[in-house]
């Protein structure tokens, strides 16, 4: 059996994988696909600790579930930024990114026309995890190209230093793993 790493989140308790970020860090794989149980609980806790907002932001994809039940029970409405551009998208605008969980530098795109929607908002930025911050701060720059109040920043889990940050929401603490 794989190592795991045992937490409670929103008052759940789930064994998270450990997965080799190199030869002397590991991290707690934190994969939401499919926990909808875990989903429904961490959007009622991030909602508790949230000011008033008027939309979420969200980058694809893990965070996706998280910002449609946050959405579902705050009634406000959630735009995705892409990581690919899609046909249908009108004046898409996108910056670039590189994540601690991805190989290569990313593109994130939002449509123009939901960033027109969003402009002049209130504005909460959503992710799963926020480690680095790397993808935080491109979605940050991205949004802000549409004159935004990001009014908080806010995951699940904060990993690593990200844990003691005080820009930021969250509701656990999420350790790095050394050898």
């Amino acid at each position: 059996m794989s190592e795991t790493y045992k937490m409670k989140i929103a008052g759940l308790e789930r064994e998270l994988p450990v997965c080799p970020l190199n030869e002397n860090v590991s991290i707690a794989g934190f994969i939401i696909f499919g926990d909808v149980e875990l989903t429904v609980a961490a959007a009622t806790e991030l909602l508790k600790k949230l000011p008033e907002f008027d939309y979420i932001v969200t980058p694809e994809a893990k965070s996706i579930p998280l910002a449609y039940e946050m959405s579902r029970q705050s009634g406000k409405k959630y735009f995705v930024v892409r990581k690919k551009e899609k046909l249908y998208m009108q004046n898409p605008v996108s910056v670039s990114v590189k994540s601690i969980t991805t190989a290569t530098e990313q593109k994130l795109i939002l449509d123009g026309a939901d960033g027109e929607q969003i402009r002049g908002k209130k504005i909460v930025i959503l992710d799963d995890v926020i480690s680095t911050g790397k993808s935080l701060e491109s979605v940050e720059e991205l949004v802000n190209k549409f004159d935004v109040d990001i009014v908080a920043k806010a995951a699940i889990l904060a990993e690593g230093d990200a844990a003691d940050r005080t820009d930021i929401v969250f509701l656990e603490k999420l350790p790095l793993i050394f050898k």
